[in-house]
């Protein structure tokens, strides 16, 4: 029988930054990335998802899958980010403890990358990342029913591989991510 995660609330005092994007205007990629985790129910139990999603193009730049949510792994996904596709000048996240752990915002401090953290309890503030989430789960995870972490993982290899190079965009005037990301310029 499929459970949905619990969640431990700590009421532990986090450096809080500002949420940076209320009105800005993004105009190129590497402007905004943005991350989450979401749950991927399993046959026994769930897995995590955490994604990275360059916020003007709407291409995945990273994403991984971990039976915990720690900041290490989150640190990876990130450090994997970085590493293939540069870094964006503002990175914009929820108040999870991975994100607002000193680790964390260590290495966007140390790579000179603004932090923007969404307002308490505002889902709004990260839509983007909330409509990868829902794409992701109808388009894939619910249609597959994945039984094993194996059939996952290369499952959503299959997914982020459609979802960046063969689905189109409306919003990219019918175009993919990848012909909007790796068609434009740094800035």
């Amino acid at each position: 029988m499929y459970r949905e995660p619990r969640t431990t609330i700590v009421n532990k005092q986090h450096k809080k930054y500002p949420y940076l994007l209320k009105d800005l205007e993004i105009e190129r990629k590497n402007q905004v990335w943005a991350t989450d985790i979401t749950y991927i129910p399993m046959e026994k139990g769930f897995m995590y998802l955490s994604a990275i999603i360059d916020l003007h193009t709407r291409y995945v730049v990273g994403w991984d899958i971990s039976n915990t949510m720690n900041a290490s792994w989150c640190i990876t996904v990130l450090e994997n980010a970085l590493a293939q596709h540069g870094k964006p000048e503002i990175f914009n996240t929820d108040q999870g403890s991975q994100y607002t752990s000193e680790l964390h915002t260590q290495l966007l401090i140390d790579n000179n990358i603004k932090i923007s953290m969404d307002g308490k309890g505002r889902a709004l503030d990260n839509i983007f990342i909330e409509r990868l989430w829902r794409t992701v789960k109808y388009e894939n995870v619910y249609l597959q029913a994945y039984k094993d972490v194996k059939t996952l993982r290369k499952g959503l290899e299959e997914y982020f591989e459609f979802y960046n190079n063969q689905r189109f965009h409306q919003s990219l005037k019918n175009k993919t991510p990848n012909e909007v990301y790796h068609l434009q310029n740094v800035a």
